[in-house]
């Protein structure tokens, strides 16, 4: 993936001779990355000499023939009070920052629940009312989908204020402003970089796509809708699916059951979303190498019809953004909230998500207990934001958290015709969540089919019965898009549903 990387920094810019600029995302009221080299860049005339003061650090570089040209700060402590950062080239030129701060940054990104705003989340006018963090700031990446990585982008920063937090992501306020409580006011940078309605297969670059026989089909597939999608006709296409809908809502209300989603304008989504690779290209490749602490991702909605592929699209989308920064940067994602649908593909991402987590320094806010039946966008982001940060503090910032995660499966042990689960982050004792009797587990029998199962917790153990003679094949837990589960730690955190088929191996 270097070679990414090599590629936008080298892209060429048609420039005239009067501009001398930093990247977008170094404007008024950023936060910079505390305690690690600082990476500044941006354009200027071919061979202009530029000069980067910050902080008492003064640095110098020559723009390459393309103009672009490129350095790094040393490490900076946070800093709280307001900096100046300058760029000056050739006589009186100069790119000029105010407002500057030192601190953590944190870019987020995905799909809808990642964008949704704090002004749209549950107890929005309390929360309002006490979000005066002058030291909170967000930047919100606003650029479209590209066919091809760009080196540069557009956005802005805002200072965090009651008048202005209703536009913040909600899941990156709630996170950032309990890493920026925890951390005793260090400054927290919020960078949001997400579009409704998109399939992960955005987000990832071509290359890493087409690595893989699994990933390359699906890529390829969407290649070929891209491509083949007449816009002339989308007006038409629209009114068809409008009428299909219609028809789907007074079906529904007939049957008694919730109607269904209104479609979107395919052409409006045709040029939001671009093609595969379209929104890493427009949205994330410009963001390299800016600093950051981490990443974290929120999206899985829009790829459950094919649910196992997604552990090979998240762990490709997880390399590659770690290659396009050349750095190993702790991740962690969102698993897929409780939700009613058919089929198995909510399950089957969720378990997708479970299984990534076998990638170094990952995490996963589980948030099986947080969602909305028939809402897709659950107004709960306070706790998924939370949720990220425990991971987060324990994980990254080294705090004295435990657990900082909810129970997740690490093992099965046969004993006279009952299974014996052990989990992670038990907290050293698990309890379900209402006082009621243990419910959500389900043993494979062995003609194949799944069935209810008796469990009960003993300590940090929870023992699955099973009729005698028949030890069961593998064992699940909160298996449906909208399941009955009550299993958590010591702190109230759910655990994470899962499914394992390989018990005879155990």
């Amino acid at each position: 993936m270097k070679s990414l990387l090599c590629l936008l920094l080298t892209q060429p810019l048609i420039l005239t001779a009067a501009e001398l600029r930093l990247a977008p995302v170094f404007s008024n009221h950023m936060v910079l990355q505390r305690e690690k080299p600082v990476a500044i860049w941006g354009w200027a005339d071919p061979g202009e000499s530029v000069s980067v003061s910050f902080d008492s650090q003064n640095k110098t570089v020559t723009a390459d023939p393309s103009g672009k040209w490129s350095l790094h700060l040393d490490p900076l402590p946070a800093r709280t009070t307001p900096l100046v950062l300058t760029a000056a080239g050739s006589g009186s030129r100069k790119a000029v920052v105010s407002d500057v701060l030192v601190g953590e940054v944190w870019l987020g990104s995905g799909q809808s629940n990642m964008a949704f705003s704090v002004r749209e989340t549950t107890g929005y006018e309390a929360e309002k009312s006490q979000a005066q963090f002058p030291l909170i700031r967000s930047y919100k990446e606003s650029s479209g989908p590209a066919t091809t990585p760009q080196a540069t982008g557009q956005g802005q920063w805002s200072v965090c204020s009651p008048e202005t937090v209703g536009l913040f992501s909600g899941v990156q306020y709630f996170f950032g402003r309990e890493i920026h409580t925890q951390l005793a006011g260090i400054p927290v940078g919020l960078i949001n970089s997400s579009v409704g309605g998109t399939r992960i297969e955005s987000w990832i670059p071509a290359e890493a796509q087409m690595s893989d026989p699994d990933t390359k089909e699906s890529y390829d597939q969407s290649l070929k809708t891209f491509l083949e999608f007449d816009p002339a006709k989308a007006p038409e296409l629209f009114e068809k699916q409008k009428a299909v809908w219609r028809a789907a809502v007074e079906k529904a209300k007939a049957n008694n059951e919730f109607p269904p989603y209104p479609p979107k304008d395919p052409l409006a989504m045709y040029k939001l979303k671009g093609g595969p690779s379209g929104l890493f290209n427009g949205k994330i490749a410009n963001l390299a190498p800016y600093t950051l602490r981490g990443i974290l991702w929120y999206q899985g909605e829009g790829n459950t019809p094919n649910g196992p592929l997604y552990r090979k699209q998240l762990t490709a989308l997880v390399s590659s953004w770690r290659s396009l920064w050349q750095e190993e940067l702790p991740f962690a994602w969102v698993q897929l909230p409780n939700y009613f649908s058919k089929g198995d593909g909510w399950p089957l991402t969720r378990q997708s998500m479970l299984e990534c987590l076998a990638l170094p320094k990952t995490g996963m806010a589980i948030t099986i207990d947080l969602g909305e039946k028939h809402e897709i966008h659950p107004r709960n982001k306070k706790y998924v934001g939370l949720r990220l940060a425990l991971w987060a503090l324990s994980q990254v910032y080294q705090k004295p958290i435990d657990p900082y995660s909810g129970p997740l499966f690490e093992s099965a042990r046969r004993a006279e015709n009952s299974l014996q689960l052990r989990f992670k982050q038990s907290g050293g004792q698990l309890k379900t969540s209402d006082s009621a009797p243990l419910k959500g587990f389900e043993i494979l029998t062995p003609d194949g089919s799944w069935i209810p199962a008796q469990a009960e917790i003993q300590g940090d153990t929870v023992v699955v019965s099973h009729p005698p003679g028949n030890p069961p094949a593998g064992i699940r837990y909160a298996w449906a898009s909208w399941p009955e589960a009550n299993l958590c730690n010591r702190i109230g955190l759910p655990a994470s549903p899962f499914q394992t088929q390989t018990l005879q191996q155990q």
